[in-house]
This record gives C-alpha cells, structure tokens and sequence, in this order.
C-alpha cells in the first residue's frame, strides 16, 4: 500500500512538470509573435471580382468611307410620280392637273394612230374614248375657275375637231362606193381626208404642249 502511494505521488509531479513546460514554450511563441498582426496564410478572393476596367465598345453602324462620293449617293427619283407630288411639292396635285394628265396617253395614242394611217376603224376607236374623256370633264369643271383654262379650252376645240374627222372618215367608208368624186361626193375624197387628219395631227401636237406645260 506504500508503494502505490509513492507510484502514484510521481505520476502526478511528472504530469505537472510536462504541462509546465508546454504552457511556457507556448507563452513564448505568443511573445515572438506579439505586435506582428495576423501572420496566416488568407484565403484568395481576388478571383471573385472583376476588375473595374474600361471596355471598349462597337458602334452601331458601319462606318462609310466614301459618304460623299458620287458612286455611294443613290440619285433623286426625279422620274417617279410619287416622290415629284409628294417629296418635292409642298402641295398636292390638283384633281384637274391629275385629269389632264390622264388625258395625255389617250392623245399621244390617237397621235401615232394618224402617223402610222392606222385604220378607220382603230382611228375611230381611240377618237371615242377621247372625246367621251372630255366630255366628263366638261361636265365636271363647266362653271368652274378651271374652265377657263387654255388646256381646258384647247381640249374642248380638240374633242369638236376630233369627233368631226371620225364621223368624216366613218361616212367616207359607207358612202364612197356609191358616190363621184364631185359635188358632194368631194369630201369623202382620199386627198380631203388625208389633209384634215394632218390638220388634226398638228392641233393634237399643239395640245399635247399646252398639257405638258400647265403641270
């Protein structure tokens, strides 16, 4: 019973001297490091931000080289009714000049119609449609400012004359064969008709200028 008292006095002072020595070398790391801060090794963050640097960005549109260059300018559709009565004019074509206009194939037709001695026939077609044109513009603009326009007068002298050589040539075809070439007979005559359609012919050219010029 002695000897386990002694055995047991010595573990406890050999314990005691070891947690000594620990808590002094300890005590001593800690003084070696006082007033050095934090000397860890830190976790790396940077590679969760994204540095604040400028970016260069791309313009929206292309940049033209020859902006003044003649070959890159797309030039003006002078020749497209749509862009001469709306683009360039501050107003818009008055219902009687769009008439008119309308009028000026039917001449230009009636006009190649007497060049080429186009048939009686196919004169005589072209002839209705243009006087019944101008007769539904006398109807519309008789009593009107535009009534006494020269192309309005120029038109309604054209439509008489024009009517007066379709009916000639008309009755020159059922008639002729039954009648000389003398007294009455004499106006449906080759040369007679052939010279009032080359009088026609010039006052259809004069009216084609005076429509032309009134727009």
């Amino acid at each position: 019973m002695k000897k386990l008292a002694v055995l047991f006095l010595a573990v406890i002072l050999s314990s005691t001297m070891c947690f000594g020595w620990g808590f002094k070398k300890s005590s001593k790391d800690t003084a070696s490091t006082e007033g050095r801060g934090y000397v860890g090794t830190l976790p790396d963050i940077s590679k969760s931000f994204n540095a604040n640097e400028p970016k260069t960005t791309k313009p929206l549109f292309e940049e033209s080289k020859d902006f003044n260059s003649a070959d890159e300018i797309k030039p003006v559709p002078r020749d497209n009714p749509a862009f001469v009565n709306i683009i360039l004019k501050d107003n818009k074509t008055s219902p009687y000049l769009n008439d008119i206009n309308e009028l000026l194939p039917q001449l230009e037709n009636l006009l190649s119609c007497i060049e080429d001695r186009g048939s009686v026939q196919l004169f005589n077609a072209k002839a209705f449609f243009f006087t019944k044109t101008v007769e539904y513009l006398r109807n519309k603009y008789e009593g009107t400012p535009e009534s006494s326009y020269v192309s309005f007068q120029k038109l309604m002298e054209l439509s008489t004359h024009t009517q007066s050589v379709a009916t000639l040539r008309e009755e020159a075809e059922k008639y002729r064969p039954y009648m000389a070439y003398t007294g009455a007979g004499y106006l449906y005559n080759d040369n007679v008709i052939d010279q009032q359609l080359e009088y026609l012919k010039t006052e259809i050219e004069d009216t084609i200028v005076v429509l032309k010029e009134a727009h």
